[in-house]
């Protein structure tokens, strides 16, 4: 079983990895790079991922963050790529995800060195 914390580390590392992809760029310079967009894809579906695998206990530590929305999402990535809603994904990659990564990282903070044993029992 994984650790709750590496989880949230995921998120971050994704997050970090899409704003790369959108800082200082406009939703149609995003567009028009396959590259670009296939890599935030990928990453939103990382923290979707990481997202359901996180204790309740953990994710209780910060009830505003959607969670259950933020796997929703990745599951309509993965399951239904042929429907996506490219203004949806470009507010999701350049205004929620960073706001994502501070509450995130708040989690870490409170969490700070304690957590390491603390796993989810989804694993």
């Amino acid at each position: 079983m994984r650790p709750d914390r590496l989880f949230l580390l995921d998120i971050v590392g994704a997050a970090d990895a899409i704003v790369v992809h959108v800082d200082g760029r406009g939703e149609e310079e995003l567009l028009a790079d396959p590259t670009a967009r296939a890599a935030v894809l990928h990453e939103l579906t990382v923290i979707g991922e990481a997202a359901a695998r996180i204790s309740s206990e953990t994710r209780s530590l910060d009830p505003g963050i959607p969670w259950a929305e933020i796997v929703a999402f990745r599951n309509v990535v993965i399951h239904e790529y042929f429907g996506l809603s490219w203004p949806i994904i470009w507010v999701t990659a350049s205004e929620d995800v960073p706001k994502l990564c501070a509450q995130i990282t708040k989690i870490l903070e409170t969490l700070g060195d304690d957590e390491p044993d603390k796993e989810s029992p989804d694993e």
